[in-house]
């Protein structure tokens, strides 16, 4: 089974963009991948950035593929996930 890592903007964003990752990790669960969904790791939304990125990456470099939600090309977070991806040759959605 194909593990997919869910990569988008959060910070500044109501409800810190969590909907959209649900939709997307629900999207890819039906098509029966494994999710590795961020908003459903860092849950805990008083968490400092630095601590929920890293969070996040320690969970992203044991997927196989990465998809990246509308407006990642923004998000410093998103952007380094896919740098990471990117340098591991994940298989990358846009």
């Amino acid at each position: 089974m194909t593990k997919i890592y869910i990569a988008g903007p959060m910070s500044g964003l109501v409800d810190f963009n969590f909907p959209a990752f649900h939709r997307m990790a629900a999207t890819f669960r039906a098509k029966g991948f494994e999710v590795v969904n961020p908003a459903e790791i860092n849950a805990n939304c008083s968490a400092d950035w630095f601590g929920c990125l890293r969070a996040d990456i320690r969970e992203l470099v044991t997927c196989d593929a990465i998809v990246m939600l509308s407006g990642w090309e923004k998000s410093k977070g998103a952007k380094l996930e896919k740098h990471i991806a990117d340098q591991l040759g994940m298989e990358i959605y846009l």
